[in-house]
């Protein structure tokens, strides 16, 4: 791994190897999982910062243009997913704690790793970053709605908006704004120049510091409620297999270019977990289980997204575009 290629090409090994480490860390030493907490979000800017510099500013402004990836992206995430959200939602038990923490978490679609997910994958990254505070903004006015549709008024009008803000403006404002100022840097002095080479080697081992530290500091809570919240894990697991399929069909339907459905797919799967934490935190007490539901889902999802990136970099990509034409023409 001398290069930058090198590594790219070694990374679900060094997944593997943080979430492995990960695992064993949360386990060993539980006591160290507040800590480790407070690290997420510094590890997720510089992750960010990292992959956005890879991200040609002139190629952003041009994705503020593109109406259908952004129809796609919108109409995916709050149409669709509510849909089978509700769906896959009804072999739940009746028990309100276990269901408002499925649907804060699966309603808010993902603003931060996805962006290095989808990178990863080959997905167009100028295109979905431009969508970011879309997605934001209709999920912050959205998500009050779809709690009261789906379980009333109560549970509703307990959602503060304040994290959803913060968070946008530390893991998406503030990282697209240094890397901007960076590459303005760049194309003006060699010192900028030599610095963004250097920061090209950041996005591997930061995805891994990311999953290092999400699941060390999140599996102890998680295990301490395992009993009551594995009934959620086929749930999420199923999210993970359907929405990959239903985004590459709108992607096709749409006639994405090839990134452009990467992207598309990434964002119809990943969720705001890491958002939504401090909102399930901020509930009333008798919504104490609802963070371990939303934990379990950033564990889910950080294991499939380390499958899910090999598949669409894979021969299963073309295969399964192969199919949807040949269905369309049928």
């Amino acid at each position: 791994m001398g290069t930058k290629a090198g590594l790219q090409r070694y990374q679900v090994i060094v997944y593997a190897l943080a979430v492995v480490l990960a695992v064993a860390f949360g386990l060993v030493v539980p006591g160290t999982a507040s800590l480790l907490e407070q690290l997420i979000n510094p590890v997720l800017v510089v992750l960010l910062y990292a992959t956005f510099l890879e991200v040609p500013f002139i190629k952003l402004r041009q994705s503020f243009t593109n109406k259908r990836f952004i129809v796609g992206a919108l109409g995916t995430n709050f149409l669709v997913v509510p849909v089978v959200v509700f769906g896959l939602t009804r072999v739940l038990p009746s028990d309100p704690v276990v269901l408002v923490g499925v649907l804060m978490v699966l309603l808010t679609p993902c603003i931060d790793y996805v962006v290095a997910f989808t990178d990863i994958a080959g997905g167009d990254v100028g295109q979905l970053t431009a969508v970011t505070p879309l997605l934001m903004l209709v999920q912050l006015a959205l998500l009050p709605v779809y709690l009261w549709v789906f379980m009333g008024q109560r549970i509703a009008t307990a959602i503060e908006p304040v994290p959803f803000v913060e968070a946008f403006l530390l893991l998406i404002a503030l990282p697209l704004t240094l890397a901007w100022f960076t590459q303005f840097w760049a194309d003006r002095s060699a010192t900028g120049e030599q610095w963004q080479d250097l920061m090209g080697w950041l996005p591997v081992p930061m995805m891994g510091a990311t999953l290092l530290v999400v699941i060390a500091s999140q599996l102890p809570r998680v295990q301490e409620s395992f009993g009551q919240i594995v009934v959620v894990v086929p749930v999420y697991v199923a999210f993970l297999v359907i929405m990959p399929v239903i985004a590459r069909i709108v992607a096709a339907r749409l006639r994405l270019p090839d990134e452009e459905s990467r992207a598309l797919v990434f964002t119809a799967v990943t969720r705001n977990s890491l958002v939504v934490l401090p909102l399930a935190l901020a509930l009333p007490a008798e919504y104490a289980l609802v963070p371990a539901v939303v934990v379990t889902q950033t564990l889910v999802e950080l294991a499939g997204m380390v499958v899910l990136t090999r598949l669409v970099a894979s021969w299963v990509w073309e295969r399964s575009g192969t199919m949807i034409r040949n269905v369309g023409h049928q």
